[in-house]
């Protein structure tokens, strides 16, 4: 986290995913990470969250009890370094709850569709998980890949949201296989 940003921060724990630490700038959800929170850094009490990170916990517990399909909090993607990420980004916050993606269909989505590995590259970096879903995206042929949080939590996420995925190994497959639909 930057010096210069005034950031808060707190951490919750999902038995299926384990903690979570969410970060809040002025501008919004700043950082969303997997893990403890880390060394030397505080989380607001309760009683002392900004209203930006007490509406971004409420909702991440909503979704985590299934309470919640969506988040409708306001994105700080002003550490993100690139245009193309941020392109990458907007095109994951369009992939809905219990629905699957592949980098490709991304790649095609912000104009480059020869740059799938790019956007492998950009989700492997998106700094705010979960919200903007990056677990969503899949190889092309239906196998489950990598993810930044483990592919333990990646499979609990996809569980969760109603996604059947048979293992945690990078060649697990997942279903539905996504099937491109010309419309």
């Amino acid at each position: 986290m930057s010096n210069l940003v005034e950031v808060h921060s707190a951490h919750l724990t999902d038995a299926r995913i384990g903690g979570v630490t969410i970060w809040t700038s002025p501008r919004g959800v700043r950082r969303i990470e997997f893990g403890p929170l880390p060394r030397g850094r505080q989380m607001e009490p309760a009683t002392e969250r900004p209203g930006q990170l007490q509406e971004a916990v409420e909702q991440m517990e909503a979704y985590f009890a299934k309470e919640r399909k969506s988040f409708q909090l306001p994105l700080d993607f002003s550490g993100v370094s690139s245009d193309f990420q941020r392109e990458v980004y907007e095109e994951l916050l369009k992939v809905k709850h219990g629905h699957v993606t592949t980098y490709g269909e991304i790649a095609r989505a912000v104009g480059k569709p020869d740059q799938a590995r790019a956007v492998g590259q950009a989700v492997g970096a998106n700094p705010i998980l979960i919200v903007v879903p990056c677990h969503r995206v899949i190889a092309s042929d239906g196998r489950l890949t990598g993810f930044s949080g483990g592919l333990r939590r990646k499979v609990a996420l996809l569980r969760m949201e109603g996604v059947e995925v048979e293992g945690a190994s990078p060649n697990s497959r997942v279903h539905p296989e996504v099937i491109p639909l010309d419309l």
